[in-house]
């Protein structure tokens, strides 16, 4: 058993409490004047920052180039319980979040967002929304800040989405139990694409997606490793022939692997 006179646990370099006001996470990090920042709508903020506390976006908030702050959806829960959910209307198995509950969090995340949603997007992570994608990500980046509902149990009721105009997003074709991680694997495809994050932004041009293809092969050292040498005109120093190469290849894999993005790139061409 804990002495209760102990510090409170931490998850990192974090300590978590539910708050209805939204909750800065690593909040020793400095924050740039008008610096991107997310906010999320969650049953679980201790959940974040998980993997966005790590490598280039972890050091990138501790520049003070984005800010994250999650709001405890069950803050706004009824009840002596902080009830959040209730019976699907019609019958059904499972339990979906109340309309009043999750307005409640969404009026909370607006203070100080801009209203237009191209400035600050307004995102539910459902499995019947939008597919993300690279040029999504692209322009989440180029706004101010973004929200993200993270779902529960059977959803979120329908009329609060429609009053609010909630756009919902998908991480692909399956289905979670919430929104925590598809919400983490999105911020992490935008927040890298954030000036200065990554450091070089030419990494960003020829990665997949980028220019419609999939990425051409990478090697490095050793030049030879178990028999299979790097191909020499990586190695020839002859920048146009290495650029004609890494297309042929991008080109050739993107055929064989994605038909659908090779048919959109062949099109894009004509």
């Amino acid at each position: 058993m804990s002495d209760p006179t102990d510090p409170p646990k931490s998850h990192g370099r974090l300590s978590i409490s539910a708050s209805v006001r939204p909750r800065e996470l690593m909040q020793a990090s400095p924050r740039l004047k008008g610096a991107w920042a997310a906010r999320i709508i969650t049953l679980f903020p201790e959940a974040f920052p998980g993997t966005l506390g790590l490598s280039l976006t972890g050091k990138a908030h501790e520049m003070g180039l984005w800010a994250l702050e999650t709001i405890d959806l069950r803050s706004f829960g009824l009840g002596r319980h902080r009830n959040v959910d209730d019976t699907p209307a019609g019958g059904g198995a499972g339990l979906v979040l109340r309309p009043d509950v999750v307005a409640a969090a969404l009026d909370q995340a607006a203070i100080g967002a801009p209203v237009d949603r191209a400035a600050w997007p307004l995102i539910y992570l459902s499995p019947r929304g939008r597919r993300f994608d690279q040029a999504m990500a692209r322009h989440w980046a180029q706004a101010q800040g973004i929200t993200l509902l993270c779902g529960r149990f059977e959803g979120v009721d329908e009329r609060v989405l429609e009053a609010y105009g909630v756009e919902e997003v998908s991480l692909g074709d399956f289905v979670l139990t919430g929104g925590e991680i598809a919400a983490q694997a999105m911020l992490d495809a935008t927040v890298r694409l954030i000036p200065n994050v990554l450091g070089n932004e030419a990494s960003t041009q020829e990665e997949s997606f980028s220019t419609g293809l999939l990425e051409f092969p990478q090697y490095t050292r050793p030049a030879l490793w178990h028999d299979h040498p790097v191909p020499p005109v990586l190695l020839s120093g002859n920048h146009g022939e290495i650029a004609k190469w890494r297309l042929a290849q991008a080109e050739a894999i993107t055929k064989a692997r994605r038909p659908d993005l090779w048919a959109e790139y062949e099109a894009g061409k004509g």
